[in-house]
């Protein structure tokens, strides 16, 4: 059965429980927990900008949130935002204009989401931008240089329009740190480091600008030692920033809080069923929930194998309740096929998402018959985007990452410092191979020792020459920025010649899903006829996302998710 065909049988069948709900259900048998004009479904990015909106416009809020922790997957992110024309990179003197963004996120995005809503987002991004930073403590930085994913199609933007928040002392929260949901990756005692940072630090053995970095991260965090603070930064700085502006607007959030199913009150939904009681709402809900990353079911329902809720970065809890509680009400579903894609290893405590590590010099990716099949450089949903389509019927999964130790004595890997030595249950749990030669790894790992031999020599050759005529890994400006500027002719390439040689199990990861609750322009929710489910909203990847199979830059995930969430707030408000 057709994946569309699927949808609309759900959708279908999710209309005949919401017609029960309505007929059947009775709110005098739910302990009632409170009324509100708002109730917002989430505490991530999406759903604390919804709440700080609403709030802000005089509408009584609440934020149920599933965790016993607030900030979901974005306080585990690095945190970029990309919303193009932003008041912050027009402050830096980022020649972006209205014309160039919309160009440009037409061209990547295509027929996959309607104009309007691309419009909605482009029109609706910097305005709140403008409004977080008025309503909570958050600052906010360009990530200089960090180019859009396709920088070369028009209005693209080789400097980048991503920002991320600026440092934020934690204590400005209280006994409420202590609910920060923790990194993804913890920063290094001592250091205060931004996302922008890490493309140096990875080089600070072998550049002197890594070095100087380096130095800066070291003496912003001594700072912040003397002056007693608890400095935070990226998505802990994101989710704490949001979560102060929610405290200062007398906005509750209900951690522990898991929504069941939304209520339903003469066609309208009218609140929310949690398993203590319901909550109600005056005026709408909106769902910010999260993806459906950590469901196994959803997964092997609507995504392509082999798939693993073991290989995401998203937040544990993100398991589609609230895509779940819309299909019950008939509303329609797209994208869910897809997700926010990049190639991870999958090591032995929690998969590692791989950026700076396949980009460098002297590493190349090959498949399980030991041949290169994708520019390792390429935008990393690209790349298992590769990895799942070259060829549908025997996919490249997983794939290595093969690099010398050339290699590892020049660059960071994850957090192991050049030169040293990687875990033993890397080696232990598959995720990591090392050999004196390539025939051995090619046997480590079980592909054909030949063709591993070939590959190597032929990839060597075109590093010498600085021209990857086979796949073109340096001819976008993208593909430059997490490698080593002192590599030339091409930053992106060098050969491996130095033993013992190294492989990194490769496997499709994710940031979350990125497919859910279609929604249009104002982030209504709707049914696959194009009608409004009334009082239903969604934003984040609970909704199906604006940037479609595509990602336009870094921050494509959660720039939208606070835009919509704020686009839906208005919308309730009655001021969009």
């Amino acid at each position: 059965m057709s994946v569309t065909r699927r949808h609309l049988l759900a959708a279908g069948a999710g209309a005949a429980v919401a017609a029960g709900i309505q007929q059947g259900a009775s709110a005098a048998d739910l302990p009632a927990l409170g009324t509100y004009d708002v109730v917002v479904i989430g505490s991530g990015a999406a759903g604390m900008t919804a709440a700080l909106t609403a709030a802000r416009q005089g509408l009584t809020v609440v934020v149920l949130e599933k965790a016993p922790t607030f900030g979901g997957s974005a306080a585990r992110s690095g945190a970029g935002i990309w919303i193009p024309n932003n008041p912050v990179v027009l402050a830096a003197g980022v020649p972006d204009t209205p014309a160039k963004a919309a160009a440009y996120l037409a061209a990547v995005v295509g027929p996959d989401v309607p104009a309007a809503r691309q419009r909605a987002f482009l029109t609706h991004g910097p305005a709140m931008i403008s409004f977080v930073m008025a309503n909570s403590p958050l600052r906010f930085r360009w990530m200089e240089g960090y180019s859009d994913y396709y920088p070369e199609l028009p209005g693209g933007l080789p400097g980048g329009r991503s920002i991320e928040p600026d440092q934020l002392d934690g204590k400005l929260l209280g006994a409420e740190l202590a609910r920060l949901n923790p990194p993804y990756l913890d920063v290094p005692a001592g250091l205060v480091v931004f996302s922008a940072d890490y493309k140096w630090l990875a080089l600070s053995a072998v550049s002197a600008k890594g070095a100087a970095v380096a130095a800066e991260c070291l003496a912003r965090g001594t700072k912040a030692a003397l002056l007693g603070q608890t400095p935070l930064t990226m998505g802990q700085s994101l989710a704490a920033g949001l979560r102060k502006g929610l405290l200062d607007a007398g906005v509750p959030v209900r951690l522990g809080t898991p929504l069941t199913e939304l209520h339903v009150e003469n066609g309208t939904v009218a609140g929310a069923v949690t398993p203590g009681g319901l909550f109600r709402a005056r005026r709408g809900v909106i769902v910010g929930s999260g993806g459906f990353e950590h469901n196994a079911a959803m997964r092997a329902q609507y995504q392509r194998q082999p798939i693993g809720t073991d290989w995401t970065v998203g937040a544990k809890e993100n398991t589609g309740d609230g895509i779940r509680a819309g299909q019950r009400l008939g509303a329609d579903v797209a994208l869910m096929d897809d997700a926010w894609w990049g190639p991870a290893v999958p090591l032995p405590d929690e998969p590692y998402f791989c950026l700076a590590e396949r980009t460098l010099p002297g590493g190349l990716v090959v498949n399980a018959a030991g041949r290169r099949f994708v520019n390792e450089a390429a935008p990393y949903s690209d790349v298992v985007h590769t990895m799942y389509d070259r060829n549908p019927t025997d996919p490249d999964i997983p794939a290595w990452l093969i690099v010398d130790q050339n290699y590892r004595n020049r660059y960071l890997f994850r957090d192991i410092a050049p030169t040293f030595v990687l875990p033993d249950d890397w080696y232990g749990s598959g995720a990591a191979h090392k050999a004196w030669t390539l025939d051995a790894l090619a046997r480590s790992v079980g592909v054909p020792a030949a063709a591993l031999r070939a590959t190597v020599d032929r990839f060597n050759s075109l590093a010498l020459k600085g021209d990857d005529t086979d796949f073109g890994r340096g001819d976008s400006a993208y593909d430059h920025y997490y490698t080593d500027p002192s590599v030339l002719p091409n930053s992106c390439l060098a050969p491996l010649w130095l033993p013992p040689y190294y492989a990194f199990r490769l496997v499709p990861g994710d940031l979350g899903t990125k497919g859910g609750l279609v929604t249009d322009a104002r982030a209504r929710v709707l049914r696959p006829d194009g009608s409004v489910v009334p009082g239903l909203y969604a934003a984040g990847n609970a909704s199906a996302a604006v940037m479609g199979h595509s990602y336009a830059g870094a921050g494509s995930t959660i720039g939208p998710a606070m835009t919509f969430g704020y686009i839906a707030a208005r919308d309730l408000a009655g001021v969009l």
